[in-house]
């Protein structure tokens, strides 16, 4: 029976949403959890500390054990203090989980150079932000048996490219290769990393349209939130270890481990290759394995 008793867990974006599930689940199963939001609203303006506080209010009337925050964590010092609250007020931290964001959603061409960077800051810098403090003590311990997990947040419009999206979706993107670079330098540390695409009806995917929405139509339980906290429950287990360095969707009933980036076809010389001799390679081996133009 997977139990997380008395592992301490920080999430961001905890109050609302995928974060707030996965801490209800997290504390349930015997967590101490750092329940971290700023309780903005989607598009990032305004604040509010109600989510947080609420949320660190219900898991303990539920008998778990819970704190509020409000870091901001596009503030370095900030997110540096979100993970020195869970080491002061549990002696610990064994689980970090990067759930918050914002959109602020604009075909490339229309899009704002603010627009950009605000999302940017929020997800990929967010990341950043409260990563590098939890490595730098996990590093610190000298435990490479401490079973100490990172969950990072990416996304299909990511990994898919959504149109609409072009900053959120290379934020997303760049949380994968981030997630890819934590996972390879921090294992000796005793750290395992890995991203999760979750599916879900959130405050985000209510604010997409009808005709950009991917996948089949979903009961109300199958695009519950809640369908995602029990594959993050895993891996911030102690039974996780031989996972790191990958990416995992959740939408629905289901659960899905991607592929990682690898050559699907490759074209090999002894020279320089002549520009229309090349060309002729490429499609005749890379076409068939693209489908020809989009």
């Amino acid at each position: 029976m997977t139990t997380l008793d008395g592992r301490v867990v920080v999430i961001t974006g905890a109050g609302r949403g995928i974060g707030a599930s996965i801490a209800r689940l997290v504390a349930s199963l015997g967590a101490r959890v750092v329940v971290n939001d700023l309780g903005v609203e989607l598009d990032g303006s305004g604040g509010d500390a109600g989510p947080a506080e609420q949320m660190a209010k219900q898991i303990k009337a539920e008998g778990g054990e819970a704190i509020a925050n409000g870091a901001d964590i596009t503030d370095p010092d900030a997110a540096e203090g979100l993970i020195r609250t869970a080491i002061d007020t549990y002696g610990s931290l064994d689980v970090l989980v990067n759930v918050a964001g914002i959109l602020r959603d604009r075909m490339i061409f229309n899009m704002s150079e603010q627009e950009w960077d605000d999302v940017i800051r929020v997800h990929l810098k967010g990341h950043f932000n409260t990563i590098k403090p939890a490595a730098a003590w996990w590093r610190d311990q000298r435990n490479p048996d401490g079973h100490y997990r990172l969950i990072n947040f990416t996304s299909v419009s990511g990994l898919f490219g959504a149109p609409g999206q072009p900053n959120y979706a290379a934020a997303k993107m760049g949380i994968v290769g981030l997630t890819y670079s934590c996972a390879n330098s921090l294992g000796k540390y005793g750290v395992t990393a890995n991203a999760i695409s979750p599916g879900a009806a959130t405050r985000m995917t209510q604010s997409v349209p009808d005709d950009r929405r991917r996948g089949p139509a979903r009961s109300d339980d199958e695009r519950s939130p809640d369908n995602v906290a029990p594959i993050v429950a895993y891996l911030a287990s102690v039974d996780s270890d031989w996972l790191t360095g990958r990416v995992i969707g959740a939408s629905g009933y289901d659960v899905m481990l991607f592929n990682n980036p690898e050559p699907v076809r490759q074209l090999t010389a002894t020279s320089r290759w002549d520009v229309d001799q090349l060309a002729a390679q490429v499609e005749r081996v890379f076409k068939p394995v693209v489908g020809g133009s989009r």
